[in-house]
């Protein structure tokens, strides 16, 4: 696997290495010793997939301390757009976010560590999106900011009348009234 650095120190996007010929393709999809050894040590524990339609936007979501997730994502069908946006008070890249699309025609898989809040939207007809989580899912503990908070300037790359949103996203706080951001020095992974 090839891994592929952003702007933002943590947030990888990973290339798989894929073996095509005439009878379709083969490719790892994770292997956990080479993850540690190429982003870092986490040990995911859940797997999770969502189906959406064009125009779904799922996001921005995060869980809070004790129990925030890593997550590894990637689209097995069609396409979509996937963000992960610092949260961590003090990171030099407090409110930025990168944008990274995932295919099923690229496979590139995407990376969001604790202290980022994450949210994708569908580009095609319908996609379905996988992730791992180094974390189980915690109600209690969701967070979440306001998909198009002026703050973040997010280009979404589709009309804003297409976006398609759950109750509970159309509620979301802007980012400067969260009342909870993680702390850019702790160390999630100890």
């Amino acid at each position: 696997m090839k891994v592929i650095e952003t702007d933002i120190e943590g947030v990888v996007i990973i290339e798989p290495k894929v073996f095509a010929d005439d009878r379709g393709y083969f490719f790892e999809s994770f292997s956990q010793k080479e993850f540690e050894e190429k982003v870092c040590k986490t040990t995911f524990v859940q797997d999770n997939e969502s189906k959406s339609t064009y125009g779904v936007l799922r996001g921005l979501h995060f869980q809070k301390m004790p129990y925030a997730q890593s997550k590894l994502v990637r689209v097995v069908k069609g396409r979509v757009l996937d963000i992960a946006v610092d949260i961590r008070k003090g990171s030099p890249t407090f409110g930025k976010h990168i944008a990274a699309e995932l295919s099923e025609e690229n496979r590139l898989q995407f990376f969001v560590p604790r202290g980022f809040a994450h949210g994708f939207v569908v580009l095609s007809d319908e996609a379905i999106f996988q992730y791992k989580c180094d974390n189980y899912y915690a109600p209690q503990s969701e967070g979440g900011i306001m998909w198009n908070d002026p703050a973040l300037n997010i280009d979404w790359q589709i009309p804003m009348e297409d976006i398609i949103l759950s109750e509970k996203d159309k509620n979301n706080p802007l980012l400067s009234e969260l009342d909870y951001l993680f702390d850019y020095t702790e160390d999630f992974y100890a």
